[in-house]
């Protein structure tokens, strides 16, 4: 089932052809499909050490290849500061036949996709994740900051797009609670200058074996942003016990921990409704992740005032 409604389509003929055309050198590696699908971007495996990234969705094509060669800078710089194997860029694709877009082709990071209950009380996910958002933070801005799109800014410009949310979970989710909750988190002040973030540490995006974090996947959006993003990883991988164990390695007040879980609530309201049907797994996400939102009491505690 498609995930959007305008989604592109491409099988792994589309690609053994692309390749073929464009990157000769690859042309006799196996393709497949990864059967998890991405939610931005169609995955395939090309043979042992590489991946090929095909957007779902058609934009500008000279913007979506100015956007390729951005992540695959950021891409480049989180690598050189990540502790763990994390993918980097190989090449960028054009439009062929069959398909419309620009595409990419980077390194295949091996291990474990990680899931959201399996590893919950975890103490050495705990501390790999804060090793991990540890030594993002510690490289060098440049003196960039946010860029102003997504997440990592302003939590009151998600305003908008959380009313959309409540009102799309009437009956799948308990909407006054959640509610109160955004509005108790929404006038947080900041947390401190920004530091690099990885932006996206959801379980799809973390490889384990067994316990420990041994990859970071989906880098193209290394930068600048809230200090307090990357702690989505907490709700999203952790239960109580664990998530005091990543808090205290490193260290966070109360201000940038409350930020932290009000992104983790921003992204995980739209999961639910958005992806119910298109990809269960998803929708489960969002869930799970709410109910440990819901379920803490520092948090509780602030909704309460």
């Amino acid at each position: 089932m498609p995930l959007h409604d305008d989604e592109l389509a491409i099988d792994e003929d589309d690609v053994r052809r692309l390749v073929a055309e464009q990157f000769p050198q690859w042309r006799d590696e196996q393709v497949l499909r990864l059967a998890a699908p991405g939610t931005v971007n169609a995955i395939f495996r090309i043979g042992d050490d590489l991946a090929a990234r095909f957007p779902l969705q058609a934009v500008d094509a000279a913007e979506a290849e100015a956007t390729l060669v951005r992540e695959q800078e950021a891409m480049a710089e989180l690598a050189a500061h990540c502790p763990v194997p994390t993918p980097t860029g190989v090449a960028i694709g054009r439009p062929g036949r069959g398909y419309p877009m620009p595409w990419s082709v980077q390194t295949w990071v091996h291990g474990e996709t990680a899931t959201p209950d399996a590893t919950g009380h975890s103490v050495a996910l705990a501390t790999d994740l804060a090793c991990l958002i540890r030594a993002l933070r510690a490289a060098d801005t440049r003196g960039r900051t946010f860029s102003g799109r997504g997440r990592g800014g302003s939590l009151r410009a998600a305003d908008e797009w959380m009313d959309l949310c409540f009102r799309e979970s009437e009956g799948l989710l308990p909407v006054p609670e959640l509610r109160a909750l955004w509005v108790s988190l929404r006038d947080l002040p900041d947390a401190g200058p920004a530091v690099m973030t990885h932006g996206d540490l959801i379980p799809a995006n973390l490889l384990l074996d067994g316990e420990r974090l041994v990859g970071v996947l989906d880098g193209g959006g290394f930068g600048p942003a809230d200090p307090a993003l990357d702690l989505v990883a907490a709700w999203h991988l952790l239960d109580a016990d664990a998530r005091d164990v990543l808090r205290g390695n490193l260290v966070v007040d109360d201000v940038e921990w409350r930020r932290g879980a009000a992104w983790a609530l921003q992204q995980s309201m739209g999961l639910v409704w958005y992806y119910r049907e298109s990809l269960p797994s998803m929708s489960a996400l969002g869930r799970s992740t709410l109910a440990r939102l819901l379920d803490a009491a520092e948090l509780a505690a602030d909704a309460t005032g």
